[in-house]
């Protein structure tokens, strides 16, 4: 009677060997699943609300997924976000405001607009 010591190949046991080769790229891909992850929480947060988002609103999620899936981040020019972040400034920005609305909350006044008097029609 023979018997097989360890393993066989291919017995589904695999061994990670997809590791980043540095500490930026590691940085750089859970900066990559962070945005995903957020843009699908709003997303859903939305639709569990049942809050319709704007043609707009839909396009920019779809879209920045789409780019962050493919090249690893949704900007180009490097001037328009921090290095190994997925989203830029304004996109970060955009995000927080549907999520901000998916949730259900009031729109942040933006600078330099004044808070309408009392009583006075908007």
């Amino acid at each position: 009677m023979k018997r097989s010591a360890g393993l066989k190949q291919g017995s589904g046991f695999k061994a990670k060997t997809d590791k980043p080769a540095s500490p930026f790229e590691a940085e750089r891909e859970a900066a990559r699943r962070k945005a995903l992850n957020a843009l699908k929480r709003a997303k859903r947060a939305a639709d569990k609300a049942g809050i319709p988002l704007s043609d707009w609103e839909g396009e920019f999620i779809e879209g920045v997924s789409d780019r962050i899936r493919t090249y690893g981040r949704a900007f180009g020019d490097p001037e328009k976000g921090a290095p190994g972040q997925a989203l830029s400034a304004m996109q970060g920005r955009k995000l927080k405001e549907i999520t901000a609305k998916a949730n259900g909350e009031e729109p942040k006044r933006r600078w330099g607009r004044r808070k309408p008097p009392e009583g006075a029609p908007e």
